[in-house]
């Protein structure tokens, strides 16, 4: 679910200040803590090698996010792509692998075990234990 800053109900208007708020923007029943993350992305950075050996070959944990600059696609399990840029608000359900189209910088809330299991898929990845 990608949705632009213009898009986003405002509830309040008053001098000085605007507040937007979309409600039904996923659910976090079941959950327990979550994480509040920075992400700096480069172009041409895509997860499916990455992801590779989780369930479905792809990141199983929801994220609910903003872009601050930049472009990214996801694609889900399905095949399904949604692009969200600079100043979308954006929920990302589990399922799901990344390309990142244009240098990014995102902030995203994700449950702190679900999301821990996927980084350090990713670092084992990298660092050549998996």
């Amino acid at each position: 679910m990608r949705i632009a800053k213009d898009e986003v109900d405002k509830k309040l208007e008053l001098p000085g200040a605007v507040i937007r708020q979309r409600t039904e923007f996923g659910d976090v029943t079941g959950y327990g803590k979550i994480s509040g993350e920075y992400f700096t992305l480069a172009a041409g950075v895509d997860t499916t090698p990455l992801f590779q050996g989780l369930h479905c070959n792809a990141c199983q944990c929801p994220h609910w996010g903003f872009v601050l600059k930049g472009q990214i696609t996801t694609t889900d399990v399905s095949g399904h792509k949604e692009t969200v840029a600079a100043n979308d608000l954006f929920y990302w359900p589990p399922g799901h692998n990344v390309k990142v189209d244009s240098d990014a910088e995102i902030v995203m809330f994700s449950p702190q075990h679900e999301h821990t299991h996927v980084i350090n898929h990713m670092i084992d990845k990298v660092s050549g234990h998996t």
